[in-house]
């Protein structure tokens, strides 16, 4: 089957790719730049931004399928560019796949579309977890649209599904663990209220896995059509323990360092102000909304998944972790 994999050259669009690749399908990627990962694997890759609607339009042609995982990410920018990035260029997929004829789509949302500050959610479940209102940072705001859309186009010539993988890491990440190594080695890595609270991961492979599970079962009445699903590795930890163990995993002492929660909150208030008034580049070290993520509990159940298209996490924390310190000795 011709699949399409927008974002590919990233660290989930990556894992797609190989996993669609591995299962014998003639993959394309729509992203902005070259990556040499892609060629390797052999890859079509389509340059262009997803805001783009004529250049999504074009890239789109003659494939069967698409997974929408492309997105701006992080917790700083304008609210334009999450906008543009998040909610225009999924409406740019949406039009394209309807112009074309494409029948399914997977596309990649988030758990912090449902956010609600300091609310901790344990166990919540996609029937019992609302979506969340007044975010604080436009990331969240411009995902919930987002999924919204993608789930309201589901119709009898279009299948949708919305998976909300939570906190993706493992070998290859370009983004997190090096964060936490250099922060760490800096003596700049604080937990908040002590990292006692609880929250979800997901490994990369398994994330990778949950989209094929879903793909598999995507068609027009299944019961997975038009309908959102949390994604983890199903063993909730302190965020102290999940921080400290990936610092292991790179051979970095463990951190033991925390600030209250109305310290680091405070801090994000003012470091937001003091990056929009300077306009500084790059993100805050701390801002409101990281201050309510990581000191708050955050951890679903994903018995949905297992019971709608098969996800069951194939590779355990533990494992994880062993493959995640063999990639990172090996860099």
């Amino acid at each position: 089957m011709k699949v399409l994999v927008t974002g590919g050259a990233g660290f989930l669009g990556q894992a797609l790719c190989r996993a669609l690749v591995a299962q014998g399908h003639e993959v394309s990627s729509f992203q902005r730049s070259f990556s040499p990962a892609l060629e390797a694997m052999g890859v079509r890759q389509v340059r262009g931004d997803l805001a783009d609607a004529a250049a999504v339009h074009a890239a789109f042609a003659g494939q069967e399928a698409i997974f929408h995982n492309a997105a701006k990410a992080g917790a700083w920018g304008s609210h334009a560019s999450y906008f543009n990035a998040n909610v225009v260029g999924t409406r740019s997929v949406l039009a394209a796949m309807r112009a074309h004829g494409i029948g399914r789509l997977v596309y990649t949302s988030t758990p912090s579309v449902t956010h609600s500050g300091r609310t901790p959610v344990q166990g919540g479940n996609e029937a019992n977890t609302p979506y969340g209102e007044h975010f604080k940072a436009p990331y969240p705001a411009t995902k919930l649209i987002a999924e919204q859309e993608v789930l309201a186009a589901n119709d009898a010539a279009l299948a949708t599904v919305a998976l909300r993988p939570r906190l993706i890491w493992g070998p290859g990440d370009t983004q997190l663990l090096p964060r936490l190594v250099e922060r760490a080695n800096a003596g700049r890595l604080r937990f908040i209220a002590g990292g006692h609270n609880r929250m979800d991961t997901t490994y990369i492979d398994n994330a990778a896995q949950a989209h094929l599970d879903a793909f598999a079962a995507l068609r027009p009445g299944a019961a997975c059509a038009g309908k959102a699903y949390f994604i983890s590795n199903g063993e909730p930890r302190p965020v102290r323990q999940i921080v400290n163990d990936m610092l292991a995993a790179a051979g970095v002492p463990p951190v033991q360092a925390s600030v209250p929660y109305p310290v680091a909150y405070a801090a994000g208030a003012v470091l937001e102000v003091v990056w929009r008034i300077l306009r500084l580049g790059g993100e805050p070290p701390m801002t409101r909304f990281l201050a309510e993520q990581l000191s708050t509990p955050h951890w679903y159940d994903i018995s949905a998944a297992r019971r709608d298209f098969g996800y069951v996490p194939a590779v355990s924390t533990a494992e994880g972790l062993r493959r995640l310190a063999q990639w990172w000795s090996a860099r």
